[in-house]
C-alpha cells in the first residue's frame, strides 16, 4: 500500500514538473533590443575662428535612422575652461545629423552626443584636438596612454 502512495505521488509530482517546462519558442514573446548606434564623424584639423561641422551618423536595426526622437551635441574643454550649451543637430539626410561650431581656443576638446529613437538612447563621447595643445593638455594625455599600457601589460 506504502509503495503505491509513493508511486502515485512520484507520477504526479512528475506530471506537475512537466507541465512547467519552457515553451521552444519563449523569448519570442519579448520585446528584441534594437540599440540605436552611432559614428561621431569629426574634422581631421580645426582653423581658429572658422567654422567647422562636426557629424553623427546613426543607425539602428542595420539601417539608417531618419528623424530620431532627438539628437543633441554638448562640446567642452578638457581643462574646464570653455564648455558650451548643449544644441541640437541638423538633419542633414542619410542617418547623417551635424553641428557647425567655431572654436576660438586651441586645446583638448570632448563631444558627447545625446541621441535617441524608439525607445534606445546613447551618449557617445569622443576627444579631439583644436589647434596646439597645451603643456598640460600633453601631460593629461601622456598619463591616460601610461595607464592604458599599464592595464594591457597585466593581462599577458
Amino acid at each position: 500500500m506504502k509503495k503505491n502512495i509513493c508511486i502515485s505521488i512520484i507520477i504526479i509530482f512528475s506530471f506537475l514538473l512537466s507541465a512547467c517546462s519552457l515553451d521552444q519558442d519563449v523569448a519570442n514573446l519579448y520585446k528584441k533590443e534594437k540599440p540605436l548606434e552611432s559614428e561621431i564623424i569629426i574634422p581631421e584639423t580645426f582653423s581658429d575662428n572658422k567654422q567647422e561641422t562636426i557629424k553623427v551618423v546613426l543607425t539602428q536595426d542595420g539601417k539608417k535612422v531618419e528623424g530620431a526622437d532627438f539628437v543633441h551635441f554638448e562640446i567642452w574643454k578638457q581643462d574646464g575652461s570653455l564648455k558650451y550649451n548643449m544644441e541640437q543637430a541638423e538633419e542633414v539626410g542619410n542617418g547623417t545629423y551635424s553641428l557647425s561650431k567655431k572654436f576660438d581656443s586651441d586645446g583638448l576638446y570632448y563631444i558627447k552626443v545625446h541621441a535617441s529613437n524608439n525607445d534606445s538612447i546613447i551618449m557617445p563621447q569622443k576627444q579631439f584636438i583644436v589647434g596646439e595643445l597645451s603643456k598640460s593638455e600633453l601631460e593629461f594625455l601622456q598619463k591616460g596612454l601610461q595607464k592604458q599600457n599599464e592595464n594591457h601589460e597585466h593581462h599577458h
